[in-house]
């Protein structure tokens, strides 16, 4: 058996995989995110230790006898996050997460001390990276500053407690603007720049690689074996990539979790940062990837649910699982700014054509075309930079509906697929780092593609429709961004 354990902005997750690949038992717990200031974005990261320690706990009280029997873990998590540490392990404060967007100033600050940034680190400075995160409490905090000891990303502080290894992946490491992600090692010249060396980093392995030991004290709560293999892991979006079986030169998928992401595996690093996509290392050695990201896809709905005060499948019942036409209201989907294709922090949403007739179903099919207008956002970033996507598969919570798959399908113009254990992608892939850490298998012997359950296929009619309101959607942000605060 082999456990795969995804750190997520809303909770933790984690499955047993047995030999043949298959889930054996799924566990979450839920993390809260706090908000003291607007464009702020923070998290405890004790919460993730309790919730990463206690979903294995449920595990090992459902299904003890396939918990015992575990010989490898990896972890997956969300990317960006600044965990800082100071030199006795401890955090300083509440850790800056990746739809934090205090940090623009920095940001083009790091761009003009550091001219080399792109050809090194592949991506535009963003606020959601971590390096300008440091240079915001070094001017902001400085006294935390100095107290720095060591920068770790969520997944690394998890398994810093979870093991005492400080340890990080290339494809998270690549996340921070501080990797060279062509040479998969850090760069001297960028941490100077902002104001850090090496040894603030953890080291660095491949996800693939066995890094750590589970501690003799947590194998014991959980009935282990006393050596229990560690992997490098993964950043949560090359996580999802390897639990899908997405390593091959071309592999693509959509994820429609809080944040949404267009994934496309290349076989050499390929940075395209003027168009703001991202170019990052995979979980495996000698493979890159490149991303279209929006901060806000199926938090989008889930803003609305909450607003409403309706459970999500109570807006989503009314509409069916098809729509005839597009909705008469656009959706800017930007609550927390925005990354690809426009780099702004400072983007806020926006609904557009409401009138005294507008009713709920017009509103939530809104928001569900804005996120695919999105989406096509990406898939036209992505094409400047190396070859069409034709097909996705679609994971993450929103993959669960129905409409919003046809209506990706018809905004994006290409097939997408709903497949087997999507919406647990990355605990899943965590899994699979696991095994290949602890057995030498090779990812073609473990890294299969899952089983596809549904395909929707674009309606020409829609196709057409959705091309025009596109075009419309498009011409929104920048008629209203000197309106955005």
């Amino acid at each position: 058996m082999y456990l795969g354990m995804d750190v997520g902005t809303s909770g933790v997750k984690a499955v047993l995989v047995n030999e043949a690949g298959a889930i054996a038992a799924v566990a979450s717990r839920a993390l809260t995110l706090s908000h003291p200031h607007p464009l702020w974005s923070e998290q405890d990261p004790q919460g993730w230790v309790s919730a990463a320690i206690g979903a294995v706990d449920d595990l090992a009280a459902s299904h003890p006898r396939e918990t015992s029997q575990v010989r490898g873990i990896g972890l997956s998590g969300q990317m960006h996050g600044a965990t800082l540490l100071g030199a006795d392990g401890a955090p300083l404060r509440p850790a800056i997460l990746w739809n934090d967007g205090r940090s623009h100033a920095e940001c083009a600050e790091l761009e003009r001390i550091c001219p080399a940034l792109h050809a090194i680190a592949g991506n535009l400075a963003m606020p959601g990276f971590t390096a300008p995160k440091l240079m915001w409490v070094k001017r902001h905090e400085p006294d935390i500053f100095a107290k720095v000891a060591k920068v770790l990303l969520p997944k690394a502080y998890v398994r810093y407690r979870l093991t005492g290894e400080m340890v990080e992946d290339m494809s998270d490491a690549a996340g921070t603007l501080w990797l060279d992600v062509g040479k998969r090692a850090w760069s001297d010249q960028v941490l100077a720049a902002t104001g850090l060396s090496v040894q603030h980093m953890p080291r660095l392995v491949e996800g693939d690689e066995p890094c750590a030991v589970l501690s003799p004290d947590l194998a014991q709560r959980w009935g282990m074996a006393s050596t229990v293999i560690v992997a490098g892991g993964a950043g949560d979006n090359a996580a999802s990539a390897i639990g899908l079986g997405a390593i091959a030169p071309g592999d693509a998928f959509l994820s429609l979790g809080t944040s949404g992401v267009l994934f496309r595996v290349t076989d050499s690093f390929a940075p395209a940062p003027a168009s703001a996509v991202h170019a990052f290392c995979h979980a495996l050695g000698g493979r890159w990837h490149q991303m279209g990201v929006m901060l806000s896809a199926a938090a989008s709905l889930s803003w609305l649910a909450k607003i409403l005060a309706t459970p999500e499948s109570e807006l989503l019942g009314p509409l069916g699982d098809i729509v005839e036409r597009p909705s008469p209201v656009r959706f800017l989907p930007y609550l927390d700014g925005e990354r690809t294709p426009h780099n702004d922090a400072t983007a806020a949403g926006a609904f557009v054509g409401l009138r005294g007739a507008t009713d709920r179903n017009a509103i939530v099919q809104a928001v569900l075309e804005g996120v695919a207008y999105a989406a096509r956002d990406n898939l036209a970033a992505l094409a400047t930079s190396g070859a069409a996507i034709s097909e996705v598969d679609l994971v993450g919570g929103g993959s669960r509906s129905s409409l919003w798959a046809q209506i990706m399908a018809d905004v994006l113009g290409i097939p997408v697929h709903r497949v087997e254990e999507g919406e647990v992608g990355a605990a899943l892939g965590a899994a699979r780092l696991g095994k290949l850490a602890a057995t030498g298998a090779t990812p073609a012997e473990v890294c299969g593609r899952p089983r596809r359950l549904a395909t929707f296929s674009p309606r020409a009619s829609a196709v057409a429709a959705y091309h025009d309101t596109y075009a419309q959607w498009r011409r929104l942000y920048p008629a209203l961004k000197e309106f955005f605060p």
